[in-house]
Parts: structure tokens; C-alpha cells; sequence
């Protein structure tokens, strides 16, 4: 691989341009040349922009910059791309930022400082380039005609890394325009971003993930058209995905259904989301990652779905009671906001599990004293304890009255009778 200053002195500009003009070269790059010719690439790219020769027209020449910009954040980094090196990237930023100037020179500076330049010239090639990245994911994807191992079947018709740096790209573009501009996009987006998902490499589907996710902050309901029922199908079959990107998945899956559902908490896509996350957390309820990541991320369901959440009760307490005595003090915390929520949205109405509730949270306030986050623990209990004694009233009474001496607990009792008291002068 030629280096920077190599290229610089042993061709001429001319020369450079004219080397990745030939017979498509950069739109080589596009298909995964670009792992190996990148860093060329971009330098040829940017001495033209340097000459003002370049045409926006030829879209394939801005292909290698979304991939330098999109890994330039470590979270989102793929291991395939980590070669890529840190020049080359400040490159690709300093070539993007002067494509506006060229292509739009009716901007002034500000607008151009804002990235309004930017957000247009990419609105203006996503016609061009959504589909042609789509075609490269596809490619890889399994086709289950194949005999045999259908991974390696895909993988051999055309390496995966094609549609990782493709996915990457995708996500880039997408994650350039916002509300309200994304919404007139929706039928390139989606399309593209279903693929994505679909396909069997992890880092595929995690671009397609976040690329869904940042689509869904930016868009209104209405705009997802025909595509909704599609995606909140994809959101469910893709539950049970691998560790790195259950995050993703719950966060993507919550967005939609909230976003396209929020007005029928009956809506049968509420019941078949719960029932696989809840599925996929019971088969698993000692993974710290997941369950946190749940926790963190169900309330808006929760809050959607309102008094129908009572018809899960039997599935999400006995989660809640085991991991109300987790190791971790962060999953305790999650767990006792969880509970406030339920109680709030439901009352807990009809059910048997105001005394298990009692007893799990006088445990808890217990175990509390071994734990560094003791006092945030404790305050969370006793607000618990009196919105039930609010709402279950006579019932919670009789339940208390078995922890009211408690010896152990009458700091509890004490706080519990102070809280009530202030609520009644009230």
C-alpha cells in the first residue's frame, strides 16, 4: 500500500486523478477494493477536490469517506476496518468538508459551518447510493437454496467484509439527515436498512440496527407506510441476537412499537415483543448485560401499554424477585425504578403479589446494608412501600403487620410512619 507522501511525490496530481478514473476504479473501491486501495483513494480523491476536478456527478468518488467518518467513533468500530489509520481518515474529513463548497457555492460560510452543505449533498446521492450499498449486503446474504453450511455458502459467493464496510457506509449516510428531511427518504432507508438486519453477520445487523434506530427518532408514525408491520417483524425475530447486539435490538424494538403502536396498547405487536424478550431474559436471567439493558430501556412499552401490562405479571415479578438480589448494585436500582413504574401505571390490581412484594423488598432493604449503593436502595424501598400501602391500603396493612416489630427493619418502620403521616397532613 503506497503511503501519503509517496503518492504526493512520485506522480504527478493529474496522474493520481487520472490512476482511479480508469475503468471504474473507485467504484472497485465500493466493493471492497477499498480495504486494500483505500487510503489511495482518498488521497486521489482529495488532490482532486484540491484541483476542482472532480465531478459530484461520479457518486462512486464519495464511497471511501462515510467508512473513514463512520469508524471514527471507537464504540461503533469493526476489527475489519481497525486498520484503517487516523490520517487517512482526518483526510476524508478535510475532502468531505470541502465538497459543499463545490457543489453548492450558493452557501454562505455559516450554512457551511453548520453542515448544511454536507446534509444536502448527501440527501442529493442517496438515491444513487442506498441501492447499490443494498445490492453489496445482499450479495453476502444467505441463500437458503445453497447446500450445505449456509454461511460459507454466502461467504464464498462474496466476502462478508464487502457488506460490513457497505453497512458501515449506510449507516454514515443515514446518520447524516435528521427530522424532518429523513421522513421523505423513508423509501430508500427502509429498504435498505431491512437488509441490512436480515443479514447474518452480527456487524451487519448492528449498522442496520442503529441505522433503524436513528431513522425512527427523526420520522413521524405515518411515515413508515406499508413498511411498518415489516420492521416490527424484524424487531422480534432479531430478539434473540447475540450479546454484542441485544442492546441495539431492545432499544430498536422499544422505538418502533412505541413510536407506530402508542395509541392501541392492545396492539398485538405489544404482545409479541413482550413475550420474546421476556422469553429470551428467562432463558438467561443471570446475564447482568442483558437484563440491565432491558431494564433500562422497556419503561416507554411500559408506559404504552398501561393496565394491559397486568396481563404479563406472571412472567415479569418472578424476574423482577430474583434480580431485586443480584450481585450488582446497579441491576437492584433498575429493578426497584421498574417496580415504582408497574405499581404507578397499574395499581397492581387483582393479583396475588402484594405480599410476595412486601416480603422481597423487606429483604432487600436488608441485604442493602452490605451494599455500596445502601441509601439510594433504602429510599427506593420505602417509596415503594408507600405507594403500595396508597393503593392496596387495608390489604398492605395486614401484610405489614407481620415486619412491623421486626428488629432489623425499624428504621423502615419508622421512616414507612413518618412518610404516611406527612401524606395524611396533607
Amino acid at each position: 500500500m503506497w503511503g501519503l507522501p509517496a503518492i504526493q511525490h512520485s506522480r504527478s496530481k493529474q496522474n493520481i486523478v487520472s490512476r482511479f478514473e480508469d475503468d471504474g476504479g473507485l467504484g472497485k473501491a465500493l466493493k471492497g477494493e477499498f480495504l486494500l486501495c483505500g487510503h489511495c483513494a482518498v488521497v486521489a480523491f482529495a488532490l482532486q477536490v484540491e484541483c476542482n476536478v472532480c465531478s459530484i456527478s461520479h457518486v462512486s468518488f464519495c464511497y471511501c469517506f462515510p467508512v473513514s467518518t463512520s469508524i471514527d467513533t471507537v464504540q461503533n468500530k469493526s476489527p475489519l476496518l481497525s486498520w484503517i489509520p487516523k490520517e487517512l481518515t482526518v483526510l476524508a474529513n478535510q475532502a468531505l468538508s470541502e465538497l459543499p463548497r463545490i457543489q453548492f457555492p450558493e452557501l454562505n460560510e455559516k450554512e457551511l459551518r453548520n453542515e448544511l452543505g454536507l446534509k444536502k449533498l448527501v440527501m442529493e446521492l442517496m438515491a444513487d447510493v442506498l441501492p447499490e450499498l443494498k445490492g453489496i449486503m445482499k450479495e453476502s446474504c444467505i441463500d437458503y437454496s445453497d447446500d450445505g453450511d449456509e454461511i460459507s455458502a454466502a461467504s464464498a459467493r462474496t466476502p462478508v467484509v464487502y457488506a460490513i464496510v457497505a453497512a458501515y457506509q449506510f449507516r454514515w449516510f443515514v446518520t447524516q439527515v435528521e427530522y424532518p428531511h429523513l421522513g421523505k427518504l423513508c423509501s430508500l432507508v427502509i429498504p435498505c436498512a431491512l437488509t441490512a438486519v436480515d443479514h447474518w453477520s452480527p456487524e451487519v445487523k448492528g449498522q442496520g440496527m442503529l441505522s433503524f434506530i436513528h431513522l425512527v427518532k427523526n420520522v413521524n408514525a405515518a411515515e413508515f407506510g406499508v413498511y411498518e408491520d415489516v420492521i416490527l417483524d424484524i424487531c422480534c425475530k432479531n430478539i434473540a441476537s447475540t450479546d454484542e447486539l441485544w442492546h441495539h435490538v431492545v432499544e430498536m424494538s422499544v422505538l418502533m412499537v412505541t413510536c407506530t403502536q402508542r395509541k392501541n396498547p392492545r396492539s398485538s405487536w405489544f404482545e409479541k415483543m413482550m413475550n420474546e424478550m421476556l422469553s429470551h431474559l428467562e432463558r438467561q436471567p443471570r446475564h447482568k448485560d442483558r437484563r440491565n439493558s432491558w431494564l433500562e430501556l422497556i419503561e416507554p412499552v411500559f408506559n404504552s401499554m398501561g393496565i394491559v401490562l397486568l396481563a404479563h405479571f406472571t412472567r415479569i415479578f418472578p424476574l423482577l424477585f430474583q434480580w431485586m438480589h443480584a450481585d450488582d448494585d446497579r441491576t437492584v436500582i433498575l429493578v426497584l425504578e421498574m417496580v415504582q413504574t408497574i405499581i404507578k401505571l397499574t395499581w397492581i390490581r387483582n393479583t396475588p403479589y402484594t405480599e410476595r412484594l412486601v416480603e422481597e423488598l423487606t429483604v432487600a432493604h436488608k441485604e442493602a446494608a452490605l451494599r455500596r449503593s445502601r441509601e439510594e436502595i433504602r429510599n427506593q424501598v420505602l417509596q415503594i412501600l408507600v405507594l403500595l400501602q396508597k393503593c392496596k391500603g387495608p390489604q398492605f396493612e395486614e401484610v405489614w403487620d407481620k415486619y412491623r416489630d421486626d428488629p432489623n427493619l425499624r428504621t423502615l418502620s419508622s421512616s414507612l410512619c413518618k412518610e404516611t403521616a406527612a401524606v395524611v397532613a396533607h
